[in-house]
């Protein structure tokens, strides 16, 4: 492409056009070998100089040998997830589920349940699992075989190369949000979420396209919200809903905020660092069901089908809870209790 403003001084629009998309795919591919070549970031050897360092647990010393990494290899990508970065509007829903690499159990009743990828009253659905590394020697290799695997049949695996922890939480978060600002940058919004999870993805299109005045370009930060005295508010990190445009904003306040062990808490302060503020969704039960009256089942589809996400479910539990709600003889609006609801 770089020989072509050489020809002429008067370009004409379509040349014009043709030297932008060649500047476009030279940037992506140079983002690409970045991308996946990122050097391992190494400890910060100073950190054991701490006074008391030597008597923390040992996952709490790696969390803070490796607090300043930024940026890790990437292990397996989806560039084209989104339809590439141009068609990325196309997808309403872009669901960010964190999982583990031995948590395959879970993730295969994702694809078939809630995470299933289908458009909804005509709106995309897409999925994508995120992931570090688990295990090390023999271990490490065969779970990353596993996940490799996975990811050729079904194309919706992201792992870096870093371990997976606890206090990793928060890395993750960091990196999805780099990767989707040059992968899926004009995504509606996202479900930001765990894979053990209930989530009623049909009921948040639904809640999402009657947003008055928000197609995902203004401020969308809502879920279970927790209110602590050291923290500014921030919604519980098993499942809450963003804007694209508030992914972006969380992202580019990031990049200044210092990294926190846990996640949730942290993405409350890159949004509360933004003058921006967390809202309550009555639907979203990330600390579990409270059930008021005794004799109700706390698995009745009925009353599922009126939430938008809760936790915990197990696999079978999330694979009947699935066929449960969207079955076509349901009858809700009536007294719980009776057999057919």
């Amino acid at each position: 492409c770089k020989h072509l403003y050489k020809r002429r001084p008067h370009i004409s629009i379509s040349l014009l056009v043709f030297i932008l998309v060649c500047v476009h795919v030279n940037n992506q591919t140079a983002y690409q070998r970045v991308f996946m070549e990122w050097p391992k970031c190494e400890q910060n050897m100073s950190a054991a100089n701490i006074s008391g360092f030597s008597s923390l647990p040992a996952h709490i010393q790696q969390f803070i040998y490796y607090r300043h990494c930024r940026h890790f290899p990437v292990l397996l990508d989806i560039p084209d997830k989104c339809g590439g970065s141009e068609k990325s509007s196309n997808v309403f829903l872009l669901l960010v589920i964190k999982s583990s690499p031995g948590n395959l159990d879970r993730r295969e009743v994702l694809r078939k349940t809630w995470a299933r990828e289908r458009q909804h009253n005509g709106l995309w659905v897409r999925r994508i699992f995120i992931s570090g590394t688990a295990g090390s020697g023999v271990e490490k290799v065969r779970l990353n075989q596993l996940l490799k695997a996975e990811q050729k049949e079904h194309r919706d695996i992201l792992q870096w190369d870093f371990h997976e922890s606890f206090f990793n939480l928060t890395l993750k978060q960091i990196l999805f949000f780099e990767w989707m600002k040059h992968r899926c940058p004009n995504v509606h919004f996202l479900l930001n979420g765990d894979d053990d999870v209930f989530a009623n993805t049909d009921g948040m299109v639904e809640y999402l396209t009657d947003l008055p005045g928000n197609n995902g370009s203004s401020h969308l930060y809502t879920g279970y919200q927790i209110t602590a005295e050291l923290y500014p508010p921030y919604c519980g990190g098993g499942g809450y809903l963003l804007s694209g445009h508030t992914a972006m904003v969380i992202h580019n306040m990031s990049v200044s905020t210092e990294v926190h062990p846990i996640d949730d808490v942290y993405i409350g302060m890159c949004v509360e660092k933004a003058g921006l503020v967390p809202t309550v969704h009555t639907g979203v039960k990330t600390l579990g069901l409270t059930i008021k009256k005794q004799k109700m089942d706390e698995h009745e589809p009925c009353y599922i089908k009126g939430l938008l996400l809760v936790h915990r479910f197990l696999p079978a539990q999330m694979y009947l809870m699935w066929k449960k709600i969207n079955d076509p003889h349901l009858r809700c609006g009536v007294r719980f209790g009776e057999d057919n609801v």
